[in-house]
């Protein structure tokens, strides 16, 4: 029997790789199912390499728990290690068998696939154990050996017997605070989470618990449509079907392969991020992606597997490198030529699609210069009836005659919110003027960024002002009443319109047009809304009262009959009742002031 001390590259190690190297004690189970993956993939790959002659027979990896002995076993039927191999491998913490084996057979098969980079991943089952065992048989001709150790730098190593034959066992003895990994179901939770796509069979109670042939790993040539909603499904088996999706193949100038799907957002926004996984060679590593992701991506859903992508030793967390902003900036091109090509193949269907991923489209569009210039082309307007969509200069074409004021800008006329602006909707049209529906959360933010990136536009909310005054400011227009009329009319309509943002001016409209028109003009109403969705800097705009105008139309036939009222109550109350119409048009009538104008409106309706 060999007795001796491990020889480790930093004093005191164990201590931390049990509190420190992995954040998480549940990845132990992730290495050390990573290492029996490597150990199946050696084998496969000298075999293809002539280097091993002898049959394969059934590669599998055996994960058993015994709760009478407390142990969780981790079995495979790999290359084995000699006493010599344990002793290099095991015996000097850090040196890594998988970088000495990638270097030596590089580019021959499965051996490119060789998972662990760190030679940290055995030791992370002090994690969780008092004492680890490793009994292995190399598949060259050499004896068994047993390799124990309880957590301090003493170890044995003795010659044994492996009733399994060739391959390594890893047995944990579980100690007292980690006995939850005992328990059949939380080890098979582990199992799907981190294990569930690795190429090799896993079995935990006589059963696999992984997919060896995950969509991602094979040829968008091999696959049907049907293919790809079947991994989906097997991704979020709850999930609502995607819309379409993408697949990534690339292997120059780095490895990155993956699907990612566009899931159905609507302007509610029952939003779940952290959906997209990142893989190494089929090992789960995280879902945390945000570096390697566009952030207006972020809502997507899928995979991505790269083993380019650099990881600390503990594969938690992404690492500065160039790499991760190739990947960024080739995912970011890859989603702008696949809608670009749906646009282009189908204007149809891209358009029935408009309302699922027009969120993502905005996002990219306000911060990703590169994609804005491509989303430029296929980023669409729709017309607030709903029937005809527009791009940028589709609706420069259809609106610019009516629609260009004296600085030469092209005015964008919008809704956030059709039926209730739909009086301001009416009568802009009855202009001519093309009204487009902008009403999801992010559009307040996005037309702001529009109109600093796209030259000459401008973009006004269609109850901003009245119709007359859209685009240009009109000239001031008489009404059909007298100055002392018109003096008496706005002195009403002050004294019962109290507060002082609100401004009151009589003009004259048509007499078809409302006797009342609230307005909010667009930059405060803009900042506010902005605000109100957390812009940043901006929660000052947030407690600033409104800013409201209150046009009368002077040439409404109902304001003769109302100077011509001899009852001033009733005169007044017709005013204020008045004034509420217009503020209710807006969503600004709440509280006991609605509660006050539905009983003045049914006072009045008695008279």
């Amino acid at each position: 029997m060999q007795k001796g001390a491990i020889r480790v590259q930093t004093e005191n190690i164990f201590p931390i790789i049990k509190k420190f190297l992995y954040s998480d004690h549940e990845i132990f189970i992730r290495e050390l199912v990573s290492n029996a993956v490597d150990a199946t993939q050696k084998l496969k790959t000298l075999a293809s390499a002539g280097e091993f002659k002898g049959e394969l027979g059934e590669l599998e990896i055996r994960v058993a728990i015994d709760k009478e002995k407390k142990t969780l076993t981790i079995s495979d039927r790999g290359v084995g290690m000699t006493a010599q191999e344990v002793d290099k491998y095991i015996n000097q913490v850090a040196f890594s068998g998988a970088e000495e084996f990638l270097d030596k057979y590089k580019g021959q098969g499965d051996g490119t696939n060789i998972i662990g980079h760190f030679g940290l991943g055995f030791y992370s089952s002090f994690m969780v154990s008092n004492k680890v065992e490793i009994i292995s048989q190399s598949y060259q001709d050499a004896p068994a050996v047993r390799w124990e150790c309880d957590g301090s730098p003493e170890y044995t190593l003795e010659e044994t017997t492996r009733a399994a034959g060739r391959g390594t066992d890893i047995v944990m003895y579980i100690n007292e605070e980690s006995e939850e990994f005992l328990d059949e179901g939380r080890v098979r939770g582990m199992l799907e989470k981190f294990c569930r796509f690795l190429p090799v069979p896993i079995m935990f109670e006589d059963r696999q618990v992984n997919n060896t042939h995950p969509a991602w790993t094979r040829k968008p040539s091999e696959l049907t449509d049907e293919d790809y909603k079947n991994f989906y499904r097997e991704l979020y088996p709850f999930g609502e079907p995607p819309l379409f999706w993408i697949h990534l193949n690339v292997d120059y100038p780095f490895n990155l392969t993956g699907i990612l799907y566009f899931p159905k957002i609507t302007k509610s926004f029952e939003i779940q991020k952290d959906k997209i996984n990142l893989y190494s060679n089929q090992v789960f590593v995280t879902d945390q992606v945000n570096d390697i992701v566009p952030e207006f991506l972020m809502l997507l859903h899928g995979v991505i597997d790269s083993p380019d992508i650099p990881l600390n030793v503990s594969r938690s967390y992404l690492q500065g490198d160039p790499n991760v902003k190739k990947i960024n900036g080739y995912i970011t091109r890859k989603v702008a030529d696949k809608l670009d090509e749906m646009f282009r193949a189908d204007r149809k269907a891209f358009e029935e699609k408009w309302e699922f991923i027009s969120l993502f489209v905005k996002y990219g569009m306000m911060t990703d210069d590169k994609f804005l210039d491509k989303a430029n082309k296929f980023h669409l307007f729709q017309d607030v009836n709903g029937a005809t969509f527009f791009t940028l200069e589709e609706y420069r074409t259809a609106a610019t005659a009516l629609q260009t004021n004296k600085e030469g800008k092209l005015i964008i006329l919008y809704a956030t919110a059709p039926v209730q602006q739909d009086a301001y909707i009416q009568a802009a049209q009855a202009k001519g003027y093309v009204v487009v529906k902008l009403d999801t959360l992010v559009d307040a933010a996005f037309i702001n960024q529009a109109e600093q990136k796209w030259e000459n536009v401008q973009f006004t909310r269609v109850d901003a002002d009245i119709a007359d005054n859209l685009i240009d400011p009109a000239e001031k227009t008489d009404s059909v009443l007298l100055a002392d009329q018109e003096t008496k009319l706005k002195s009403l309509f002050e004294e019962q319109v109290k507060p002082a943002h609100i401004k009151v001016e009589i003009k004259g409209l048509s007499a078809e047009a409302q006797p009342v028109i609230v307005t909010r003009p667009e930059f405060m109403r803009r900042m506010k809304d902005m605000a109100a969705v957390g812009g940043a800097g901006m929660s000052w705009y947030a407690n600033m009262p409104d800013e409201i105008n209150m046009t009368v139309n002077g040439n409404h036939p109902i304001y003769q009959d109302i100077l011509a009222q001899g009852d001033a109550g009733k005169q007044e109350k017709l005013v204020k009742n008045l004034a509420d119409l217009a503020l209710l048009s807006q969503g600004l009538l709440t509280g006991a002031d609605l509660t006050a104008f539905i009983n003045r409106s049914v006072e009045l309706l008695k008279q």
